[in-house]
């Protein structure tokens, strides 16, 4: 990405991120960082371009961790068995957080874990998906919605927004309760003006979590037009009160 581009796309994560969440992100490759040895045991065999992106979003990470007073660690995923194919890293004791990373964007958001339960980011591209995609991750309200979006605000790359909305509730949710959903589980209402969001899960799966909120709020953001640029999101699950 070049600097006008960075420019364009600048300070995405701090429009998601809400009170109470810490956020880092980068543009750049090639990060210096020191890696722990179990990451480093983890990314092994990798290619150098997975090794950048690792080493890159781990120093988001380690950024966001230090201004919240926490202290680093390794991040690397514990999952096994039926977990293999969703691996998310562990976070110190007392916080959660979490990493994105797509074509030159990568960034990190950390959270005490005395407000947040469960904390998901997710970064786009800022371009339309697929024909096909979209059917499979949207429902026909969502379909009907994203129709009218598209009409009334022609310069957003809506359906972009809402996968990418559906992929940090799910990065959000699948850390805290170990159970999988398919995006077509989540329902999304995207509100345009306020450039916030609202995902309710199927009643099954939103009653697993009892001490959470029943509806996830999040926020997303949009640097570029419908063809250059990012999209960022974040979802949140709060404890109720």
């Amino acid at each position: 990405m070049n600097q006008s581009q960075a420019r364009m796309n600048a300070d995405l994560i701090s429009q998601v991120l809400p009170a109470g969440t810490v956020g880092v992100e980068s543009w750049e490759n090639g990060h210096e960082i020191t890696l722990f040895p179990a990451e480093e045991e983890y990314i092994a065999g990798a290619t150098p371009a997975r090794h950048r992106e690792f080493r890159d979003v781990r120093w988001c990470a380690r950024q966001a961790l230090a201004s919240v007073g926490a202290p680093a660690g390794p991040l690397v995923p514990t999952a096994t068995g039926a977990e293999f194919l969703v691996r998310y890293p562990t976070w110190p004791p007392g916080y959660t957080g979490c990493l994105t990373h797509c074509d030159g964007y990568r960034a990190a958001a950390v959270a005490d874990v005395t407000d947040v339960l469960a904390l998901g980011i997710d970064a786009e591209p800022h371009d339309r998906l697929p024909p096909p995609a979209l059917s499979r991750i949207a429902g026909p309200d969502e379909l009907d919605d994203l129709a009218a979006l598209r009409s009334n605000h022609p310069g957003v790359a809506w359906d972009r927004v809402l996968f990418s909305a559906k992929e940090s509730v799910f990065k959000a949710w699948f850390p805290l309760t170990r159970r999988w959903f398919d995006l077509r589980d989540c329902t999304i209402s995207l509100d345009p003006a306020a450039a916030t969001f609202t995902a309710w899960l199927r009643q099954d799966l939103s009653d697993t979590v009892p001490s959470a909120r029943p509806a996830i709020l999040g926020r997303w953001a949009v640097g570029g037009t419908a063809s250059e640029g990012h999209v960022v999101t974040s979802a949140v699950i709060r404890r109720s009160r």
